[in-house]
């Protein structure tokens, strides 16, 4: 039999992929090739997208860039950190949607380096890649670092609080150099001030929350002494609170009560009409995180070797992720990004447990396998069904299969399919394939790079190839007449339906609040006024205002205009 020589890698060779940069630069590389390219492919979606988007672009008009603002009127919603990013990604690129969804990509790059960092330091390099690996592989974590939502640097700066948190208990339990510790704890409080800034108080809540059960775990047993607990609140204070004491200091005192009864209202209510079930958020972690969240399933068992760092940090991504769920499962608002701070200990238990089967020898539980390959299956049918809704829309449209006629209107649009869509469905496929095949010969490793790296392609081509297409049938047809309108003076509004596109599409350098002063009375306009619904509300709308126009009807959307009273 042939003998074949045993590959070797150069010295030179060696040396490089030893030295501790080499794995940093990987990643910057790879997150850059999966998280910047075809950012712009698809229209800003509404509302969270496009709101955010205006609110920068209203602060480029404006050059007021401490007030956030919608339709040139203060949005007490929101702290302007998010939105300063996107201005300054606007700054490099224009007004558009690369622009508004560059700061998360740039998000998801220091996210995998700071995940591979700590892991890496608490076991190893494997672990970090790993841990890294099953956040890119991860469904939603994935998606959100390609969206312009300001969830993903919001938990980023909340997981980093709770990280440097251990930190500061580690060396000062150690008491080896409490320098260090001034440091650390002086680090979580900034990085939950930042989180204020981008998102507001819920920062502090979550991460106070979080602190306290684990100290209950601990039994109260920590070693914290009364200044540090100043030290932490008075650099909270300095980051956190700088923009709402700012505010207060130039007359604003009204955007920040108003911000604080908002926050407070999305406890009560459900606000926006954003309700849902008892166990929303756990169905949703499950399968919009798959395959980490089914891997961390089996995470919960001690495990031998582990050592005390290892065991402490793994307490701290329990209790976060319980936190986080039983939180927002008490609030009444149920909105999917909600529960997204769940990724960080979702994506490092489902490492965990992929580590102990790829380096520790413990089997990966046989029903955890099973729930992947069939999730991974179920998504190639629904990928499979969807890119072929081309071929029997027509029958539900005519036989009206659905009720509500908006739907049955979104139904009519062209997406553009070509055909070769379905091929998409075969990476979720050959993840199946291939878990099946590993986990039979127990080749752990090429078990896991398979599922993470599949599924990561999968999401790829979801986004690049299918998202554009599902656009099409749920807003492209009111996103393209407000674009049409972005040269023309006048007035776009909606009526009996909730939108920000026409701000940011239209580009309008006036508030369009005026416009319906103007509907309402009757009253004569020097600009036209064009208002967009949705043909289930026709008939209330018309009643309502039988001076309005009927321009055209185009997938579930009708666009009219005041046309009876308008003086140019």
């Amino acid at each position: 039999m042939k003998q074949y020589k045993k590959f070797t890698l150069h010295p030179t060779m060696k040396r490089l992929f030893d030295h501790p940069v080499f794995p940093y630069t990987i990643i910057i590389i790879v997150a850059s090739l999966l998280f910047i390219p075809f950012l712009g492919n698809v229209h800003l979606f509404d509302w969270d997208e496009i709101n955010f988007a205006e609110s920068a672009r209203e602060m480029i008009v404006t050059g007021d860039y401490n007030t956030v603002r919608i339709d040139y009127e203060p949005f007490w919603e929101k702290p302007p950190l998010f939105i300063l990013m996107q201005v300054v990604s606007m700054k490099m690129f224009g007004v558009n949607e690369f622009a508004a969804r560059f700061p998360n990509a740039i998000c998801g790059i220091f996210t995998l380096l700071f995940l591979f960092f700590i892991g890496n330091k608490l076991f190893d390099k494997r672990f970090g890649a790993l841990w890294a690996l099953s956040y890119a592989g991860s469904i939603l974590p994935f998606f959100y670092f390609k969206s312009g939502i300001i969830d993903p640097w919001f938990n980023l700066f909340i997981f980093a609080g709770i990280y440097f948190s251990t930190r500061f208990l580690a060396e000062n339990a150690e008491a080896r150099n409490k320098m260090k510790a001034h440091v650390f704890i002086a680090c979580a409080a900034a990085a939950i001030g930042l989180a204020i800034l981008t998102k507001g108080p819920v920062a502090l809540l979550l991460w106070g929350i979080t602190a306290f059960v684990y100290a209950i775990y601990k039994k109260f047993r920590l070693p914290i002494h009364w200044y540090h607990i100043v030290e932490f609140f008075f650099v909270l204070l300095l980051v956190g609170g700088s923009w709402f004491i700012g505010q207060i200091l130039v007359g604003n005192k009204h955007v920040v009560m108003d911000f604080i009864d908002y926050q407070i209202r999305l406890f009560q209510t459900k606000d926006a009409g954003h309700g849902g079930f008892l166990l929303y958020h756990f169905s949703i972690l499950l399968f919009g995180v798959f395959p980490a969240s089914f891997f961390s399933l089996s995470a919960y068992k001690k495990t031998m070797g582990d050592s005390d760092a290892q065991k402490d940090f793994k307490a701290w991504m329990i209790v976060l992720l319980w936190v986080v769920l039983v939180v927002f499962t008490i609030v009444k608002t149920k909105i999917i990004h909600y529960s997204s701070l769940c990724y960080f200990p979702l994506t490092f238990l489902g490492a965990y447990v992929l580590y102990n089967y790829c380096y520790r020898n413990i089997r990966l539980k046989k029903w955890i396998h099973v729930s992947i390959v069939a999730v991974a299956a179920l998504f190639a049918i629904v990928i499979a069904a969807l890119t072929n809704i081309s071929m029997y829309k027509d029958y539900i449209i005519e036989k009206k299969l659905v009720s509500d006629a908006f739907t049955l209107g979104n139904l009519q649009a062209d997406a553009g399919w070509n055909g070769y869509e379905w091929l998409v469905a075969l990476a979720p496929l050959a993840v199946a394939v291939f878990a099946v095949y590993f986990y039979r010969n127990k080749k752990p490793r090429s078990y896991c790079v398979s599922v993470l790296a599949g599924v990561c392609l999968f999401i790829e081509l979801t986004m690049t190839i299918i998202v554009k297409r599902v656009e099409a049938y749920s807003q492209r047809a009111a996103i393209e007449f407000f674009d049409s309108k972005k040269n023309e003076n006048c007035y776009i509004i909606t009526l009996e339906c909730v939108s920000y596109g026409q701000y940011f599409y239209a580009q309008s350098q006036q508030s369009m609040n005026h416009a319906i002063h103007y509907l309402q009375n009757g009253e004569e306009t020097s600009l036209p006024i064009y208002v967009m619904i949705r043909n289930k509300n026709k008939e209330k709308v018309l009643n309502q205002y039988p001076q309005l126009e009927m321009l055209y009807e185009k997938n579930g959307y009708m666009f009219l205009k005041y046309a009876q009273f308008y003086k140019p």
